[in-house]
């Protein structure tokens, strides 16, 4: 008999989240699903705190745990023109990873046994699975489960056609008088400099009258130095007028944005879940909504007493959507800035949130698509259409070879 029915690996937003929903679950027959959520012990593995933002109507199941909420959302685009527009029927929200831990925390009622394990394998097997690592004072140590789901980052990536990253840094600042606009975040802000083949923006999200994150955002080929990053940061923060602000924390990280098939299912007892299970919207980098979806069917699965595969929640036309956006920003055949800030449009602002959430259909879908630059993209769709027919005619012959760099995916150098 295995040790647990579930093991979850890392406690992120996909880890916590399945873990929240699975200390309710029971099996058909009433008992409970055994669950162990695995943590590396505190120190360089521990990830540090960070904010997840998503959009959904009113009433979500962490409303009353939001740092903050926007019904109105801002695009400024590269010439400065600044457009407001509501999100209905959406919010855009905030929630900090440390109070979603604490509630998960508190809601494990010991139906969910937190071990702090640094994981060095998982093994798939016939009846179950098994998961090696080492504990805090060095010993090694082995569970077994009937199901494991793993949220840590594949690596490396699976290979795919084009390869870009979301890379981003943000200060929260807080300024000696009133300086923003608590009903309304400014969703992207493209006055920064446009580097090339690649698409940079600034987002601030404000806390309060004088307190906001302003955070820096490229997608691009490669991450930027610190300095960087500190650099733009105060160069926006100039450009918004801030003045005597102070920066009391700062975030920063890096989101895979890729055309690679990120499969959830990684053997008969083994699966992904979150970035490493295709929750990432490849074309924003939003991950959180697709996490919720995953960790709901999972549980469901669990309690009808199904085999828990965690499902892709993007559809597959949005995801071959997504990668002709990727090839026509790494290729240099759409300008970011324009393209974007054409979509954006205030007066389909809640069409297009609700698209990239995976909640259109396609006459809306080809609607928003006129909306933006038509010539360069259907170029690329086709691009795209011929690339995918020409791959799975050589792997239906034999290996594929692997594909040439895209034009944008040059390592940038850390200046």
């Amino acid at each position: 008999m295995n040790d647990h029915d579930v093991v979850i690996v890392g406690g992120g937003a996909a880890g916590l989240t399945l873990a929240h929903r699975l200390a309710g679950v029971n099996h058909p027959g009433g008992a409970p699903v055994r669950v162990a959520l695995l943590e590396p012990p505190p120190g360089p593995h521990t990830p540090p705190p960070r904010t997840w933002c998503f959009w959904e109507p009113d009433g979500g199941d962490w409303d009353d745990l939001l740092a903050a909420r926007w019904r109105r959302l801002t695009v400024v685009g590269p010439d400065g023109a600044s457009r407001t527009a509501p999100a209905d029927p959406f919010v855009y929200k905030m929630l900090r990873s440390t109070d979603l831990e604490s509630r998960v925390r508190a809601g494990f009622g010991g139906r969910v046994e937190p071990v702090p394990l640094l994981v060095e394998g998982v093994r798939d097997g016939a009846d179950g699975a098994v998961v090696e690592g080492v504990m805090p004072d060095g010993s090694p140590a082995r569970l077994t489960a009937s199901w494991v789901f793993d949220s840590r980052p594949p690596r490396p990536l699976p290979p795919g056609r084009t390869l870009l990253f979301q890379h981003f840094r943000g200060w929260f600042v807080r300024t000696p008088g009133d300086a923003f606009d608590p009903g309304a975040a400014v969703l992207m802000d493209f006055r920064p400099p446009q580097p090339e083949n690649a698409v940079a923006f600034a987002y601030v999200l404000p806390l309060s009258a004088r307190e906001a994150l302003v955070e820096y955002t490229e997608f691009g080929p490669a991450p930027l130095a610190t300095a960087e990053y500190d650099r733009l940061l105060a160069a926006h923060c100039a450009r918004l007028g801030l003045a005597g602000f102070e920066v009391t924390a700062a975030e920063q990280g890096v989101i895979p944005m890729t055309d690679a098939p990120l499969r959830p299912r990684a053997g008969r007892r083994v699966f992904r879940i979150g970035t490493a299970g295709g929750a990432t919207r490849p074309s924003t980098g939003y991950t959180f909504s697709g996490v919720l979806r995953q960790t709901a069917a999972v549980a469901e699965a669990l309690e009808r007493g199904r085999v828990p595969v965690p499902p892709v929640p993007h559809r597959r036309r949005h995801l071959a959507m997504d990668a002709v956006l990727l090839r026509a920003l790494a290729t240099g055949r759409v300008r970011g800035a324009e393209f974007f800030t054409r979509l954006l449009a205030p007066d389909r602002l809640g069409d297009v949130l609700a698209f990239l959430d995976g909640g259109t259909r396609l006459p809306r879908e080809l609607a928003l698509g006129l909306r933006t630059p038509v010539g360069p993209m259907s170029l690329t769709a086709l691009d795209h259409l011929w690339y995918s027919a020409r791959t799975a005619l050589t792997r239906d012959r034999g290996p594929a070879r692997p594909p040439t760099a895209s034009p944008g995916a040059r390592r940038r150098p850390a200046r």
